[in-house]
C-alpha cells in the first residue's frame, strides 16, 4: 500500500508533478494507494516560522504520524517512509521519530537505511521517465538547492 501525503512542498506546481508521478507508478505496479489531497501549505509554514532550524523534525514528525494513522486505519503490519533512500535526509531523526510514533500508535516503524541503493534508484528513475525532484520539498530546501550560497544571509 502506498500512501501520498505532503502538504509540506513548495511551490503547488511541484506538489502536482510529485502526486501525479506517484499515482502513475502505484497504477503501474498494480499497488493499491492512498493520496491526500490536502495541501495545507499554510499549515506547514505556520508551525516551522521562526523555527526554521527545526523545520526537518517538524516536517518528519508532521508525516510519520499520518502515515501511522493510516497504518493503524488500516491494520498494516508496519509503516515507513521513502525518506529514508535520500542522503540528503537525517536519518538518526527519522528513525527516533519513526519508532516513537510507531509505539504511540501501535505500528511498528520499519527502519532500513536505503542510501546505499540512492544512486542506482536515480539513475532507474531517469532512465523510465519518472519525474525526479531535485530538492527536499519544502520552501526552504528550494532556496538551499537554487540561491547560490554566496547570496543566502546576507553574505
Amino acid at each position: 500500500m502506498g500512501h501520498f501525503y505532503n502538504p509540506n512542498i513548495h511551490p503547488y506546481t511541484e506538489w502536482l508533478k510529485r502526486k501525479e508521478n506517484f499515482q502513475q507508478y502505484m497504477e503501474n505496479k498494480g499497488v493499491k494507494n492512498i493520496v491526500e489531497e490536502d495541501y495545507d501549505l499554510e499549515g506547514f509554514l505556520q508551525n516551522v516560522v521562526h523555527r526554521e532550524a527545526n523545520r526537518c523534525r517538524y516536517c518528519y514528525n508532521m508525516r510519520l504520524n499520518r502515515a501511522a494513522q493510516v497504518a493503524r486505519k488500516g491494520k498494516f503490519d508496519a509503516f515507513t517512509t521513502t525518506l529514508l533512500v535520500s542522503p540528503f535526509q537525517k536519518h538518526d531523526i527519522l528513525k527516533e521519530i519513526g519508532d516513537a510514533v510507531g509505539e504511540k500508535y501501535g505500528v511498528p516503524f520499519h527502519y532500513v537505511d536505503f542510501r546505499p541503493g540512492f544512486k542506482k534508484a536515480y539513475m532507474k528513475a531517469k532512465e523510465t521517465g519518472h519525474y525526479t525532484q531535485q530538492y527536499c520539498g519544502c520552501i526552504y530546501s528550494e532556496k538551499d538547492r537554487y540561491m547560490p550560497k554566496n547570496k543566502q544571509k546576507g553574505e
